[in-house]
């Protein structure tokens, strides 16, 4: 529940757990949503909520449907290998450029990052280590002082996010993802930069192993094809 905020706050509030229920798979692509049902559980305003259905219909998380209705949208393929794509080409090309900033500080702080990722998982709270799995990613292009680059990314990064939170809550690769995340702190102590390149195209390289997994596992959750993108199934 969201209480006693100004008007800009609960707004930017009400999208952004939106969005995160619908990252989370809290709320399926494909799935009916009200304005009215999302105000009552946030105990706000329509107001704030209508506002956050706006940003999320432009950035293609909602869609409307004249007489039916706003639903959550199925995830594009064509969006997620784009997405996929960028991001392997830049977290390749920012762990390279890492090593002429590499710092005791930076090191640290990817190795208590690292350190929260094997609690969460021993925990099976995947969720928190979808946060900290970013953290140590963001940790390391804000050491290249590259943090513009990482928030334009993120921009382009919700459905290829969906496809990484259907990974994580069907327990794939906990183990491989936190062995490449030590890897590559390792590769960073010992300045071997040819490793830490292998060690994240691999990293990088599980996405699309997901992607294909998933088309196959959950198809209601996916467009068949993009001459129905604007046809739910």
């Amino acid at each position: 529940m969201i209480h006693n905020e100004n008007t800009n706050t609960v707004q930017t509030n009400v999208y952004n757990i939106i969005k995160n229920e619908i990252v989370k798979f809290n709320l399926v692509p494909g799935q009916k949503i009200t304005e009215n049902k999302i105000a009552e559980k946030l105990n706000v305003s329509r107001t704030p909520v209508r506002e956050a259905f706006l940003r999320l219909k432009q950035e293609g998380l909602i869609v409307v449907y004249p007489q039916r209705g706003s639903f959550i949208s199925l995830i594009d393929p064509e969006h997620v290998e784009e997405a996929r794509y960028m991001r392997a080409t830049l977290e390749i090309a920012t762990v390279e450029l890492a090593f002429d900033h590499v710092s005791e500080e930076m090191l640290v702080k990817l190795e208590e990052n690292l350190q929260m990722q094997k609690n969460s998982i021993a925990e099976k709270r995947y969720e928190d280590f979808f946060e900290y799995d970013q953290d140590f990613h963001k940790t390391i292009f804000e050491a290249c002082n590259k943090l513009r680059v990482w928030d334009y990314m993120q921009g382009m990064m919700f459905n290829l996010n969906r496809i990484r939170m259907l990974s994580l809550a069907s327990n794939y690769h906990w183990e491989t993802l936190l062995l490449q995340h030590e890897q590559i702190i390792d590769s960073m102590r010992k300045n071997k930069r040819d490793q830490a390149r292998q060690v994240m195209t691999d990293h990088m390289g599980l996405q699309s192993i997901d992607f294909a997994k998933f088309m196959q596992e959950y198809p209601q959750y996916f467009y068949k094809a993009t001459a129905e993108k604007s046809v739910l199934w």
